[in-house]
């Protein structure tokens, strides 16, 4: 009776309408959770300009950690402190984040129990923006030098995801947290370490030569003293060389070497030639230098998101293509990229489809400021470079009917063969740009220093070597026999590789001894006035701040 009565009681308790409520009654916010949801009336209007994407990293970071406070020892902030200053070898001033408001935390004897939230909000604000700067860049790349990423790129996503995980498993471990959040790319690491070492050296003062007519080998000149001061005084010439003092002037077959080098390291044609390319070269000053280097940083934080482990990425700058497995360079070729009236965009796609034997539609641009004129002078122009004339529906015209003053919707076509301008291969990736990378038969071109001469596409040098790379040994045989065939066909590989075209103008080896490139779509000029237009901008929020206890 008593165990049946006691069941009773029970049923009668968890049927209860107050115990209903009681349930259904939502939790009083915590203290932290409380100031979260008002941030400018909990700890000043200084919060007002705090963007969306910051206030929502911090709610999902104390989410995280049921929101309870997250810096809660002096040796935690110290090494937090710590970790801020590490921020300049990698370009970024650690004076934005505050360290001295961090600071203040500590001194803070008697803190006001609203400031202990407010606080360790500051201080978590700072933590995060430092490591978002780190793993996604200092400035929003779309606003600057925007990227077209293909509609089912979820880079970003995965970016933001990341970056909350390192923050909140870094807590404990905050130099582990800070090394994380850097890129892991070989090219971040090594540029980075260039970037320290020229940081923490004088800056010395090189001479400036003056403009003048193209210098070749064995002529003389009067500018030829300031070339060998400029060219000793970064190694390329031994100071032991004596010049005779009837030689002064002679640009000398040592001299020669020496420039060679130069232009070598620069990325520019190794003709021993003083042209304007190389004087321009030859007058930037260590600090230009330093700055080209802290610009590529940034860059390289932008496109690290958007390499993936087994990947295709086209140095637009360097005119490269490199293939990436496992994180690192496997494949390396020269690419010949768009000139700079046509440049080669900013790309995060996947290649889906190979056309072998390609015929050749000449692109809008090209009939338009290319074919159409040299056309109008000569109609013999069409059989000579074997170009076909069709309507929009496929149909084949006769050159001779058409107003080539006022053509209409026409297409120019090539047929698939030797002399078609895209080769043996086409490499095809969604994009709104007609962007594609090719096979071609200007080889030729390879062999230039500086390669931006197409129009936007990209020619492979050993193209068939890459194709081999994407495709499984299975594809492989299939695809020459197709090639061998001769007949235009539209290949879809099983697995598709992204692919991202992206830009940077100068690199270091694994020494950190840095390369530089032209920068032929000149755009450095205008990152580097962003990078200091931040660094001349609102600071975080400055708070009086508390001790933690």
């Amino acid at each position: 009776m008593y165990k049946k009565h006691t069941f009773c009681v029970l049923l009668v308790l968890l049927s209860s309408p107050w115990l209903a409520m009681a349930e259904s009654e939502p939790a009083l916010p915590s203290p932290m959770e409380q100031v979260l949801q008002d941030l400018p009336k909990a700890c000043g209007k200084v919060w007002e300009d705090v963007d969306e994407t910051a206030l929502g990293r911090l709610s999902a970071l104390y989410q995280r950690h049921h929101f309870e406070r997250l810096w809660t020892s002096y040796e935690q902030v110290d090494e937090l402190l710590i970790q801020l200053d590490t921020l300049v070898d990698d370009g970024l001033d650690p004076a934005r984040y505050q360290p001295d408001a961090i600071r203040r935390v500590m001194q803070t004897a008697t803190p006001h129990p609203k400031d202990l939230e407010c606080s360790d909000i500051f201080v978590s604000h700072a933590y995060l923006s430092a490591l978002g700067h780190l793993a996604q860049g200092r400035l929003p790349q779309e606003r600057i030098e925007p990227v077209w990423r293909s509609p089912d790129s979820s880079s970003q996503k995965q970016a933001e995801a990341r970056l909350l995980v390192i923050a909140s498993e870094g807590l404990s471990q905050l130099e582990h947290a800070f090394n994380k959040a850097r890129p892991a790319l070989e090219q971040y690491q090594n540029l980075r370490k260039a970037y320290a070492r020229l940081r923490s050296e004088p800056l010395p003062e090189h001479p400036q030569i003056p403009a003048g007519k193209t210098l070749r080998p064995g002529m003389s000149d009067p500018r030829v003293p300031s070339l060998r001061e400029r060219l000793s005084a970064d190694g390329y010439l031994q100071d032991e060389i004596i010049v005779p003092d009837a030689a002064e002037n002679q640009y000398t077959p040592s001299l020669e070497t020496a420039l060679k080098a130069f232009q070598r390291r620069h990325s520019l044609q190794d003709d021993g030639v003083l042209g304007s390319g190389t004087l321009a070269a030859l007058n930037a000053t260590p600090h230009d230098r330093l700055e080209q280097l802290r610009v590529n940083l940034e860059r390289f934080r932008w496109l690290a998101a958007d390499i993936e482990p087994r990947s295709l990425l086209v140095d637009i700058a360097g005119g490269k293509v490199i293939f990436f497995r496992n994180n690192s360079s496997q494949w390396e070729a020269r690419g010949q990229v768009g000139r700079d009236t046509r440049q080669t965009p900013s790309i995060k796609s996947s290649v889906t489809r190979l056309t072998l034997n390609p015929t050749w539609t000449v692109p809008p641009t090209i009939l338009r400021e290319d074919k159409l004129p040299r056309i109008r002078e000569n109609l013999d122009y069409l059989a000579e470079h074997k170009l076909q004339v069709l309507d929009y529906q496929g149909a084949v015209l006769d050159p001779a009917a058409v107003d080539w003053d006022n053509p209409g919707r026409i297409l120019l076509r090539q047929a698939a063969g030797p002399d078609n301008p895209l080769g043996r291969v086409v490499i095809r990736f969604a994009n709104p740009y007609s962007i594609y990378l090719h096979d071609t038969p200007s080889q030729g071109l390879f062999a230039r220093s500086q390669r931006a001469f197409s129009s936007g596409c990209v020619r492979v040098e050993s193209v068939m070597q890459l194709i081999n790379l994407l495709l499984t040994e299975a594809e492989r045989e299939r695809v020459a026999r197709l090639l061998e065939a001769g007949k235009t066909y539209e290949f879809r590989p099983a697995e598709p590789t992204p692919i991202l075209l992206a830009y940077w103008t100068a690199e270091a080896d694994n020494t950190g001894e840095p390369r530089y490139r032209p920068d032929v779509y000149h755009r450095d000029p205008s990152l580097l006035a962003a990078l200091q237009a931040a660094d001349r901008g609102p600071k975080l929020p400055a708070l009086p701040l508390s001790k933690p206890q």
